[in-house]
């Protein structure tokens, strides 16, 4: 079954010159971002997942072009119209030498969508879903109604040992409970500094290349770079965009480069009144908060100039964005584009929602989590100040912003009235930010879990339910099409800015595949 289509930049190669014998086995790499935690299950965040998958394998894995192939499950397949067969892989044993098997699948299920402490859920992929032990390498997964992205949710659930119960962040991040069955063993994590790896030699996969990884979060960029160019490292992830024209002129730096399936783009505030951030020209706070009114939405997108940001900001090294992904994936819209710049016509429409001067805004986004973040809040600011929308920009670390900015529902929204933040497809195709970033609210359905503007549209809604049970992918793909309309383009319940093209760097004599999910993954580094 056909349930994507990617687009994929050529990639090149990305690579470092060892010394003979003592960094033969070795490999340094130099991360924009680091995790929040080794538990799998913690956080449902790119640098998280990125870093799991090396020690933790899944039911179903997801290659660099998120095609899917074997993991702990052999086969699938399904049944009937609500149950899918997972045939497990025998012979598997965990990295403290204990046996895996449908136990350590159901386990793992409950626990990724319902963890006590999660900053943001895997319930996404959890919820509606019934596990049943058929015997211990057969499990049967049931749904209340056809469900045909089965296989894509458990690709995203990685899978953890049944004997850790009542283990959580705290003895995964010290390696006490850091046991998985991927291809390498956690040697150690001090966060802000280093986490260390070696090579399971039990693994059942394809043995990695690299017995010894090096894992160092460098999170300026121009340090970054200079790690690389340097020796420290040996290859890097989101290479500066103002360097890489530069690097392509170097001969002993050679660049890997993807789009990816990640959108940058705006939350805005479209549940309370008395908006903390926004206040009249004179000061004063407003007693009605303007982001709730679809035409000061989209004036809002139409303000924005993605052409400069891509040309200017960028350094060309993106893809103006009119929806949630880009060319070449399933359940795009064909009518959906990306949006002019008409800051005049933005005016009028200010003009019309009650706001012919404008008011003031703070537009708060991270500074070191996004290629370029900090720098496009600015420019966004200074677009939006030009209409008469007064924007102040606030940046700062990824780690304070998200925190402060996580939406948990209308029982506490988020802090900030106005966002800038990227989420990456984990599905290839839009129902995954369809129903986290625009999907009403639902804790019960695992919905709505990073919608900060607590957007909502009933029938956007029961279009993405009727998707979600349509089996047809020519049905599917046109009702995440109608969806994508509702939400992104009649609504804006979000602004889409841009497509992030992500640049790896290296010295010659690796082979990096550049991955549409944007993850630095270490076994996907090989020598020429």
């Amino acid at each position: 079954m056909q349930i994507r289509k990617t687009l994929v930049l050529a990639a090149t190669a990305a690579a470092v010159s060892f010394a003979p014998q003592a960094y033969a086995q070795t490999l340094t790499i130099g991360l924009g971002t680091e995790p929040t935690s080794i538990d799998p299950h913690y956080h449902n965040l790119g640098p998280n997942n990125q870093i799991a998958q090396h020690f933790f394998s899944r039911l179903l894995e997801q290659d660099e072009k998120q095609n899917l192939s074997p993991g702990l499950a052999e086969s699938w397949k399904p049944i009937n119209d609500l149950t899918w067969e997972f045939k497990l892989r025998k012979g598997v044993k965990f990295h403290d030498g204990s046996t895996f098997d449908a136990d350590d699948v159901a386990f793992s299920f409950h626990r990724a969508g319902n963890h006590p402490n999660a900053r943001s859920s895997f319930g996404l992929y959890t919820k509606g879903k019934t596990i049943k032990i058929i015997d211990p390498y057969t499990i049967h997964i049931s749904t209340e109604k056809p469900y045909p992205l089965m296989a894509v949710d458990v690709s995203n659930i990685h899978v953890v040992s049944a004997n850790e119960k009542d283990k959580w962040e705290g003895e995964y991040n010290n390696g006490k409970s850091a046991h998985g069955t991927g291809p390498y063993k956690l040697v150690k994590w001090v966060k802000g500094e280093v986490l260390e790896m070696v090579r399971y030699d039990g693994y059942h996969g394809a043995k990695p290349h690299w017995e010894r990884v090096v894992i160092k979060p460098i999170n300026s960029a121009p340090s970054r770079l200079a790690a690389l160019l340097s020796g420290d490292v040996d290859f890097i992830d989101q290479v500066p965009t103002v360097d890489i024209a530069r690097l392509k002129k170097n001969a002993k730096v050679e660049l890997s480069q993807g789009v990816s399936n990640r959108i940058i783009y705006l939350h805005m505030d479209q549940y309370r009144d008395n908006p903390q951030y926004m206040k009249s020209h004179d000061g004063k706070p407003l007693t009605k908060n303007p982001m709730k009114d679809v035409r000061v939405r989209k004036a809002i997108s139409m303000a924005i100039s993605r052409d400069l940001i891509v040309d200017r900001v960028m350094e060309g090294v993106a893809i103006p964005a009119g929806q949630l992904l880009p060319e070449g994936f399933f359940g795009r819209s064909s009518k959906l584009m990306v949006q002019k710049y008409d800051p005049e016509g933005a005016k009028k429409l200010l003009a019309e929602a009650g706001y012919p001067n404008g008011f003031q805004a703070t537009l708060h986004g991270p500074n070191n989590r996004y290629i370029n973040d900090a720098k496009i809040v600015e420019a966004i600011a200074q677009m939006l100040t030009r209409i008469g929308i007064k924007t102040t920009p606030d940046t700062m670390p990824k780690s304070v912003f998200f925190k402060r900015g996580k939406n948990k529902g209308p029982a506490k929204p988020a802090e900030w009235n106005f966002q800038l933040v990227g989420w990456g497809s984990s599905t290839g195709e839009p129902s995954s930010p369809l129903r986290s970033l625009l999907g009403t609210y639902d804790k019960t359905k695992g919905w709505g879990s990073s919608n900060r503007g607590l957007h909502s549209n009933p029938v956007m809604d029961k279009i993405l339910d009727e998707a979600l049970a349509t089996v047809d992918d020519t049905k599917r793909a046109a009702l995440l099409a109608k969806a994508t309309e509702i939400g992104v383009g009649e609504d804006q319940g979000i602004v889409p800015l841009h497509y992030q093209v992500n640049t790896w760097a290296g010295k010659k004599g690796l082979t990096f595949k550049a991955r549409t999910d944007e993850r630095t993954v270490a076994y996907d580094v090989v020598p020429n």
